[in-house]
């Protein structure tokens, strides 16, 4: 069965490409991000704000796409992502945890 995930893809004003994530990503959803960012141009601003979960198959997306990819992470995320050494090879932005599950009003624009 297929994990729930929301990927959309949009430019920002200075034309930097952004793919937010909403959901959690996993072995069952790992390929569509894959081909998201295989889809976009060649520096993308990856917004995992709204993503609870991720596991070793995104990580291998990441690590695959890590000369096209900036991430912005919740502190939620941030200890896989530094336990991985991905932080290492991409720019992590970290972006303050939402004060509850609807405030998004916390999180700066993508």
């Amino acid at each position: 069965m297929t994990t729930p995930l929301s990927l959309t893809s949009r430019q920002r004003p200075d034309a930097t490409a952004v793919l937010k994530a909403v959901g959690e990503i996993d072995m069952s959803n790992s390929d569509a991000l894959a081909a998201a960012l295989d889809a976009l141009p060649d520096r993308v601003v990856v917004d995992l704000t709204e993503v609870a979960y991720l596991d070793s198959a995104a990580l291998s997306v990441f690590f695959a796409h890590a000369g096209q990819v900036e991430l912005l992470a919740t502190d939620l995320l941030l200890p896989v992502l530094e336990i991985s050494g991905l932080t290492g090879l991409v720019t992590v932005r970290e972006v303050p945890s939402p004060t509850g599950p609807d405030d998004r009003h916390g999180a700066p624009e993508a």
